[in-house]
């Protein structure tokens, strides 16, 4: 026998797997393979479906795409921004402790709470410029025709910012509701006894409470945002003549024509408006 094998320690004997380490391991293994099929797998395989270079000078040679730019920019700025500040002042509203604010906060909610896809589709039969229910109104209060509301694009991307605000307007408020109630009172009790106004009392103590959660709240809508697909789509498809496209639907309508490759290469545009988000989100979280 060598020296060498005489210096060795002797080896641990190995511990067989606990019975709480083997079913902890054994009931998270399906939520591993779930992530691995259906997120991990469809994300590798569309980025290597949009690895050939000759698909973004396709992209960026179809005037679509530059006005789908154009929408999506203008979707974020200002639905987001107008759905966040209405949110603001509905939280003031709905942080009142009184019995029929609790009853009118349980209506409100609502439409965050009821389906996407049937509330959508309403809004757009009641759009419809023939049958619908507000041109049909308008015509027996004024005796004419109305707008044909989904057919101008202005219009048509005005109504589906709006589809995105009633939609998701009660949870953010709801949000910064929870944070005004996080504020203690003796704040604005202090404050009332020295003689401070509504604005004073939100500029000073409000919003520096809380100003991390209304900018993480922002960050974390433009995130999802980026990836409603149904305030549009199911709107206005689109149309008129793929002029209210945004980047979570211009990939189906590449789909739709059979292009796989430019419906890759969409979703990878979209990256470098998300990614930062992402880092920017985590960072404040991390505080």
């Amino acid at each position: 026998m060598s020296t060498d094998t005489l210096a060795q320690p002797p080896r641990a004997p190995t511990k067989p797997l606990s019975q709480w380490v083997f079913w902890g391991r054994a009931m998270v293994l399906p939520y591993v393979l779930v992530f691995l099929v259906f997120v991990l797998f469809p994300v590798c395989y569309g980025l290597w479906l949009a690895r050939h270079p000759s698909s973004y000078h396709k992209l960026f040679d179809d005037p679509i795409f530059f006005r789908t730019a154009i929408n999506t920019v203008v979707f974020i700025v200002v639905a987001i921004n107008l759905k966040m500040l209405v949110a603001l002042g509905l939280s003031a509203f709905f942080v009142q402790k009184r019995w029929w604010i609790s009853v009118l906060a349980a209506v409100f909610i609502i439409p965050w709470a009821v389906p996407s896809i049937p509330t959508i589709l309403s809004v757009r039969f009641m759009l419809n410029p023939e049958w619908g229910v507000i041109n049909t109104l308008i015509f027996k209060l004024t005796g004419r025709d109305g707008p044909n509301w989904l057919n101008d694009p202005t219009l048509a991307l005005s109504f589906s910012m709006l589809m995105h605000i009633w939609k998701s307007l009660p949870f953010w408020t709801l949000i910064l509701v929870a944070g005004r109630l996080a504020i203690p009172g003796e704040q604005y009790e202090a404050a009332s006894v020295d003689g401070a106004t509504r604005w004073q009392k939100f500029r000073f103590i409000t919003w520096p409470a809380m100003r991390a959660l209304y900018l993480t709240s922002t960050i974390l809508s433009m995130i999802w945002t980026l990836g409603d697909f149904n305030s549009v789509y199911l709107l206005t498809g689109g149309g008129p003549a793929d002029l209210t496209h945004v980047l979570a639907t211009l990939g189906i309508r590449y789909l739709r024509l059979d292009q796989v490759d430019l419906s890759m290469a969409a979703i990878v545009v979209s990256l470098p408006l998300v990614l930062p988000l992402v880092y920017f989100m985590m960072k404040r979280l991390s505080k």
